[in-house]
């Protein structure tokens, strides 16, 4: 099989494609035809040393999307054949065309979507999902301000943050804003054009998938008790000393593995209530292009690599 691999931590050039033996699944795994990789920028973050603790080599990528092409003796909840999506929770790799997966790691892919659409949902939608409702608590009616609002978690997190009935307010650039108009965001701020603690009026909740002089802005706009989450790097001391001062709290969520939550937008994927956007698609080989459209900070949506 063709899959990619770093040997050294470093920029795109890093990046090997490389043949390798397809590996075999244990008793509890199913070995899967990748349909879809998503790129994420955990994925970049890694392969320069800043990321994830890996070992090298090292096949990048968490996100997949693809079919059952050999299931293992002690599998019941999936037949050859069957369309599976997930993220991967260990160091396997999704920039290949075969990955063995723990079928316990497996959710059955959206009826509605294509296999590079869902191979972009996976990471997007469950650190959208885990910085909305499990760090930052949000209830109906409440505010959030979320950063990068048309970029990949950012477009997810303004359509969960309608779902469950909170006023959304998102920062982007003035070509996003129709865009942002269509996910039903209620309040755009164009951040090339003002500076969003000017205009926002106080949030309940900022997610922040920014980070740096944006973090520390976000704190004007908090509500008192209010709560940021940030979503590029763990909080640092002076960041947390500053969030004590101002009477708010913050947090550095970890995106986990939770099929419940998964499934839970499956459904609203097949309900049509949530769309994934999809940048752009390369092809494995051409994997330096996608970590740098991924790296340019200017995707609107996922940007997919299709084995």
């Amino acid at each position: 099989m063709e899959a990619v691999r770093v040997h050294r931590f470093g920029g795109v050039e890093s990046l090997r494609v490389e043949s390798l033996s397809a590996p075999a699944p244990s008793a509890t795994e199913v070995l899967v035809r990748v349909r879809g990789a998503g790129v994420n920028p955990y994925d970049w973050m890694t392969r320069e040393g800043s990321g994830a603790d890996v070992s090298l080599p090292w096949i990048p990528g968490w996100d997949l999307s693809g079919t059952v092409d050999v299931v293992g003796s002690d599998v019941r909840a999936f037949d050859v054949g069957a369309e599976v999506f997930a993220m991967l929770a260990d160091q396997r790799g999704t920039y290949a065309e075969y990955v063995a997966v723990p079928a316990a790691n497996l959710v059955p892919k959206p009826e509605a979507t294509t296999h590079v659409e869902a191979a972009g949902v996976p990471m997007v939608a469950l650190t959208a999902w885990q910085a909305l409702f499990d760090a930052g608590r949000l209830r109906p009616n409440q505010r959030v301000l979320i950063h990068a609002a048309a970029g990949g978690v950012g477009h997810v997190a303004v359509q969960l943050a309608n779902w469950v009935g909170a006023e959304t307010v998102g920062t982007a650039s003035g070509a996003n804003r129709a865009y942002l108009d269509t996910l039903g965001l209620d309040e755009f701020v164009n951040y090339r054009e003002q500076r969003f603690e000017e205009v926002v009026d106080p949030v309940d909740l900022v997610v922040d998938a920014v980070g740096g002089e944006t973090f520390v802005r976000s704190l004007d706009v908090l509500a008192p008790d209010g709560h940021v989450v940030t979503l590029p790097r763990p909080l640092t001391d002076a960041e947390s000393e500053l969030l004590t001062e101002r009477g708010v709290s913050g947090s550095y969520p970890v995106v986990q593995w939770r099929p419940e939550q998964l499934r839970s937008v499956v459904g609203l994927l097949d309900d049509g209530r949530l769309d994934v956007r999809v940048d752009s698609v390369f092809p494995l080989d051409d994997v330096v292009s996608a970590h740098e459209r991924s790296e340019s900070g200017h995707a609107r949506g996922k940007v997919i690599l299709e084995p």
